[in-house]
């Protein structure tokens, strides 16, 4: 490998994330510990190689996701990205609800940040991808890491503020064995809501901040109820009304994941077990399901040069 001045290999490792979080519509999100890895250099001409889950979903060529943000990145900037050598390790389940597009648009950032020598701080960065993506709360997770409620100021600039799990606070992912396109998520919900359903779920969105930052259990599992989204989605996921309905010694409560179909349970820290009654309510619906005891991502994205 050609390690010259102007062929630097770089990497940058950026978490998964879980959006909505219940009542958080858009605005609130969460780091987990599973990552995409990209090690990247200048190059004479385009190369993307993929490994790790769902690496036959990675694009190879010039439609990749990494790479035409990258690009757009560097043309917003008024410069011209050069052809990368890009390998892709991905251990996020693409199509799953867990912030995938979100993971490839930060390293997408990143990789025109670093290789056009930008500069760019965390928050620049933030407001970058964020732009793209058109909302914030996946791509500020994969950023700042933790949890984080974002929104785009009236300027069009993305603000975000993280805040830590408490210790005694725990969360699982159960990855069902179907992939639900985001846009299909998205077209089944409402153009306008009723005034009892926006204050309904604004009341439950401040009570879930409130109870994650100061490590409330009484706030559960009413800090995770919603009516702007999960309702709408509930048939397209098998087994999601039970899901959300699951009461069981430690667990708080359950959301959808992003746009699903994935669930986030939180649970008191030693019951891991209810994230198995989620996977049994998958089972006798038909599907199988992975449980991902996740960790929370406490930093957001990490690059470093490799050589």
């Amino acid at each position: 490998m050609c390690r010259s001045a102007n062929k630097v290999l770089h990497q940058v490792r950026v978490p998964a994330s879980s959006a909505n979080l219940g009542p958080g519509f858009d605005a609130l999100g969460l780091a987990l510990g599973i990552h995409l890895v990209c090690r990247f250099r200048k190059a004479d001409r385009l190369e993307i190689h993929a490994t790790g889950r769902d690496a036959s979903l990675v694009a190879p060529g010039d439609n990749n996701l990494i790479w035409q943000t990258a690009r757009d990145v560097a043309r917003q900037a008024g410069q011209v990205l050069p052809p990368v050598y890009l390998e892709v390790d991905n251990q996020i389940p693409i199509g799953k609800g867990l912030g995938s597009s979100a993971a490839a648009l930060t390293a997408g950032v990143v990789i025109a940040d670093r290789l056009l020598d930008l500069g760019w701080s965390k928050h620049r960065i933030l407001d970058e991808a964020a732009r793209i993506e058109g909302h914030p709360d996946n791509v500020a997770a994969c950023v700042l890491g933790s949890i984080v409620a974002s929104a785009i100021d009236g300027h069009g600039v993305a603000r975000a503020v993280r805040l830590d799990l408490p210790p005694k606070f725990a969360v699982g992912v159960i990855v069902p064995d179907f992939v639900l396109l985001t846009h299909d998520s998205r077209t089944v919900l409402p153009t306008s809501y009723s005034k009892a359903d926006a204050i309904f779920n604004v009341q439950r969105a401040a009570l879930l901040i409130a109870g994650l930052a100061t490590g409330t259990v009484a706030a559960f599992p009413t800090a995770l109820e919603d009516r702007m989204h999960q309702p709408y989605r509930t048939p397209l996921v098998p087994g999601l009304d039970e899901i959300l309905k699951l009461r069981a010694p430690g667990l708080l409560g359950c959301a959808l994941s992003g746009a699903g179909p994935s669930v986030l349970a939180f649970y008191e820290r030693g019951s891991e077990n209810v994230c198995d009654l989620i996977a049994r309510i998958f089972q006798i619906r038909g599907h199988a399901s992975e449980v991902f005891l996740a960790s929370i991502d406490r930093d957001g994205y990490a690059v470093e040069t490799l050589s």
